[in-house]
């Protein structure tokens, strides 16, 4: 987005806003009884000496969190834009974890397990993953050049393949994959299954966006190709496509990351990824949520990873298009 150079007072610094963002936080504290919470409890020496006493209690600490969450907006606004984000990033990561902090965790649990969760669960998850967007890349750059071609065999090919895998949940292709091909006379692993299916439903979502990625071209770009004596093939690999992908990795990252995700449900027949071991590991001692928790971080750390490998290329692809 452009960013607009006008300078102008901040909508934090205003008054009547931070009023109303008050007023708004103190009825979701009404509302939410934060006068039953341990916060009150620890109040209730202060709030017992203020007007209404214990019948207005919940009302006095529900005001006094507004106004603590009113000014700590107000500060944050006065920060610049760097400082902001960072700040904003570490309050709402505190508060994460003082969440996690008040549910009866055994710490010592998770550092036993976590060398294992990461060397067989997240190894494998990125092993199953990496392979899988691959496959899926070759097949969505195949079928969209199979949906924009004119030969009306491979259009019906390709567009039943994106109805069909775009409209099954990927579970059940899992299923279908895993326990269906057996039933042809070819036992399959549960790794290859795993990867198959995941690579023919992303593959099929990535289909599109190849698609949209090439129409996105002008057409006069084709046309000049032509004149010049280039064949369609070569027109697609040397002009079209470098042009085209400056759109098509965006949301091909967001599909990789999505992917990650998703690889969890090949858990469900048996492969040792980050999540069959995390639900696993922690089912002799009754240990669930810690298992979960930890591959929830484990998870989200390897997103962020990708998020700024994704942020790069995206930046690298546009240097020859800013205006």
């Amino acid at each position: 987005m452009y960013h607009d150079h006008v300078r102008r007072d901040k909508l934090t610094n205003k008054t009547w806003f931070l009023g109303l963002l008050a007023l708004a936080f103190t009825a979701a504290g009404v509302v939410g009884n934060v006068g039953d919470s341990g916060l009150a409890a620890r109040l209730a020496p202060a709030t017992a000496a203020l007007p209404g006493g214990e019948g207005l209690a919940g009302v006095w600490v529900a005001l006094a969190v507004a106004l603590a969450l009113t000014l700590n907006v107000h500060l944050l606004g006065r920060l610049g834009r760097g400082l902001q984000i960072a700040a904003v990033w570490l309050e709402v990561f505190s508060l994460f974890l003082v969440f996690f902090y008040s549910f009866d965790l055994s710490y010592s649990f998770i550092l036993g397990k976590l060398p294992f969760l990461i060397t067989q669960g997240v190894v494998t998850t990125l092993y199953i993953s990496a392979i899988s967007i691959a496959i899926a890349f070759v097949l969505a750059m195949v079928g969209a050049i199979a949906r924009l071609s004119d030969n009306g065999f491979a259009i019906a090919i390709a567009s039943f393949y994106t109805s069909f895998f775009r409209g099954v949940p990927l579970l059940i292709q899992i299923y279908l994959i895993y326990l269906g091909i057996p039933q042809l006379g070819y036992v399959i692993g549960a790794i290859p299954a795993g990867v198959a299916a995941l690579s023919l439903c992303y593959g099929a979502y990535m289909t599109e966006i190849f698609r949209a990625g090439i129409m996105s071209i002008p057409k006069g770009q084709w046309e000049a190709a032509r004149a010049l004596g280039f064949r369609p093939m070569h027109t697609l690999v040397l002009i079209i496509l470098p042009q085209s992908l400056r759109l098509i990795i965006p949301p091909t990252g967001n599909q990789f990351i999505a992917m990650l995700k998703d690889s969890s449900l090949v858990s469900v027949i048996g492969v040792w990824e980050l999540m069959f071991l995390a639900r696993t590991q922690g089912r002799d001692e009754f240990r669930h949520l810690e298992m979960l928790i930890t591959a929830a971080a484990l998870y989200w750390l390897i997103s962020i990873v990708l998020e700024q490998v994704q942020s790069r290329l995206e930046r690298r692809l546009a240097r020859g298009h800013r205006h």
